[in-house]
């Protein structure tokens, strides 16, 4: 049998009836979804910013630390930095070093019997501080020079002396500033000094120069090397050395 609804159609209930609730609910429902989410994004941005928190407590923890090693450790720095400074300077200063004893000693061999020496200055580096004019033979020297004063007994004894010179080790070129006779009559003996201190008639002075020599780097080091030194010596000294 087929089964019949007796019911009128005005009075039946739940069979195709319209929805009469609308978008409120959709709209609820998606509000407690976002409410939701907001609370959730929070959550997890509260343990992010706990745990950025401990990150940077433990990495100041770390600094503090490392700063106070890195201060224990600063003297050991310091030492090792000082140090390399003082070998750089020992090594400069060793390779700058510039034999005058050496120097000194051959050119007491090399001194002519018919020269005598008045004054000698020794630089270590550039611009020697000669006893004549200054320029010309002395002039675009960097490496150490010796400047010479004396007399001789003429051109020929001079010519002879920077000869002489060259013959030195070390020396790269012999500049004459000055050789000048003194006229009859204007004093000056022919014995070197030996009457009254005169001189011979011939005065020179001359340049002797060691280009290829090493120059200390720094003004301290120049100071620390044997930067100059003068000998003033009597006619019959020096003619004796000679």
């Amino acid at each position: 049998m087929r089964p019949v609804n007796l019911i009128p159609p005005e009075e039946r209930q739940g069979e195709r009836r319209p929805a009469r609730t609308g978008l409120v609910p959709y709209l609820l429902l998606g509000a407690l979804v976002a409410v939701l989410a907001g609370v959730v994004a929070m959550a997890l941005t509260d343990v992010q910013i706990s745990d950025r928190k401990g990150e940077v407590a433990q990495l100041k923890r770390e600094d503090v630390v490392a700063t106070a090693r890195a201060q224990r450790l600063a003297a050991y720095t310091q030492f090792q930095n000082l140090r390399e400074q003082r070998v750089a300077t020992i090594a400069s200063l060793a390779d700058s070093r510039f034999d005058w004893e050496r120097v000194m000693r051959e050119l007491s061999l090399v001194l002519p019997h018919d020269v005598w020496l008045t004054s000698l200055t020794a630089s270590a580096a550039g611009g020697s501080e000669s006893g004549g004019s200054g320029g010309g033979a002395a002039s675009g020297i960097l490496g150490p020079s010796l400047a010479i004063s004396g007399c001789a007994t003429g051109h020929e004894a001079v010519a002879g002396f920077v000869t002489a010179l060259k013959d030195i080790d070390g020396v790269t070129r012999v500049g004459v500033e000055s050789s000048d006779v003194a006229e009859e009559g204007e004093g000056g003996g022919s014995g070197g000094g030996e009457s009254g201190g005169e001189c011979s008639p011939d005065t020179f002075s001359l340049t002797v120069a060691f280009d290829a020599a090493p120059v200390p780097s720094t003004e301290s080091e120049e100071a620390a090397a044997p930067a100059s030194e003068q000998a003033e010596t009597t006619s019959n000294e020096t003619s004796e050395g000679g």
